[in-house]
């Protein structure tokens, strides 16, 4: 008896003990307090911070890069040369200077047929004259050209576009024309002188107070008469000097002088090589003579500018515009063309 009851205590005791273990093992894990939890995420792995390290030491290194970069940057920017600044005085920024053939004081140019448009030209027997400044040399050539003063130029003609395509505005030939006179023959002042004696005149005064100034001059017209078109004048100016003004008198048939303007570029052949590529430069160095006309109280016509589409303008390369000085009733006195003459050289200084 005694036996079994210590066998029975004992299979209690056994009994007892297991149901504890069992409620030990269901009872769950309590939750990680709120500091816990956090210390564990701010934790980072191994891993994770060789990463954030390598990330630090590489955008220090990209910085330091790019600070040396931005440092070589600016001391390079430092060592270049300003590039307003060089032996031709081009304070233009729509002006690009060009190679150009090289004449000495006095020498003929005549017409090289081997230029662009050169064979456009009908009438190029003629020749025009270089002049060459003797002190406070500026290198720049300004090609004068007297207008009309070509005899038989109204008997011949010439496209008026290198392309062939028809004028858009009227002038001395009416709009819808492909073919213009080589050479008009200009109008008569009030008193009777023929225009091309007084573009002549002009001409002569103007070379005088540019090489004062220091600018070569080309004479396209150093005479009475040249055997040069309009075409063939153009052409030569593109080659030999750095710009191209026309001097003429507008034969309006007004009874009263109207003033100076300059001929702008149409709208309609802007788009049209070569004028396309230089329509700018030849309305800036319009628009550069006016002002040195009216700085020298000459009267102004308007807004100083009239737009017709000239045989001139269609073959020039280089900066070119036809000035009109008034029309047959202005004056046209020895001392109104020297002070015109100084308004176009203060224009000319303005451009370059």
């Amino acid at each position: 008896m005694k036996r079994f009851t210590a066998i029975l205590l004992t299979g209690m005791m056994i009994f007892t003990l297991a149901s504890c273990g069992k409620k030990a093992q269901d009872t769950p894990t309590e939750p990680a307090t709120e500091t816990q939890a956090a210390e564990k995420v701010e934790m980072p792995t191994e891993t994770e911070a060789v990463t954030e390290v390598g990330t630090e030491a590489a955008k220090e290194t990209q910085q330091t890069e790019t600070q040396q970069t931005e440092a070589q940057q600016e001391e390079q920017t430092a060592e270049q040369p300003d590039e307003e600044q060089n032996n031709s005085g081009d304070n233009n920024s729509s002006y690009q200077y060009v190679e150009r053939a090289s004449y000495e004081n006095g020498e003929s140019v005549s017409l090289n047929p081997s230029w662009q448009y050169a064979d456009h030209s009908a009438i190029n027997s003629g020749c025009a004259v270089m002049y060459k400044a003797t002190a406070n040399r500026k290198n720049i050539v300004v090609g004068v050209n007297a207008g009309h003063g070509t005899s038989g130029g109204t008997s011949v003609k010439t496209l008026c576009h290198p392309d062939g395509s028809a004028k858009t505005t009227g002038g001395t030939t009416g709009a819808g024309a492909t073919k213009a006179v080589a050479v008009s023959g200009g109008m008569s002042f009030n008193d009777g002188t023929p225009e091309s004696s007084v573009t002549l005149r002009m001409a002569q005064i103007l070379k005088d107070k540019l090489l004062a100034a220091g600018y070569d001059v080309l004479m396209v017209r150093d005479g009475s008469d040249v055997q040069l078109d309009n075409v063939a004048r153009t052409v030569i100016c593109n080659n030999a000097a750095d710009c191209h003004i026309a001097l003429h008198w507008d034969g309006d048939g007004l009874s009263y002088d109207k003033g100076c303007f300059y001929i702008s570029v149409p709208g309609g052949i802007k788009g049209m090589e070569p004028v396309a590529s230089h329509w700018q430069q030849h309305d800036a160095l319009g628009a550069s003579l006016i002002e040195g006309l009216r700085a020298h109280g000459a009267k102004i016509n308007g807004n100083g500018s009239m737009a017709i589409d000239l045989t001139q303008t269609s073959y020039s390369t280089v900066p070119s515009v036809d000035v009109e000085l008034g029309n047959a009733c202005s004056d046209h006195s020895d001392a109104t063309l020297e002070n015109l003459a100084d308004g176009l050289v203060q224009g000319v200084e303005g451009y370059f």
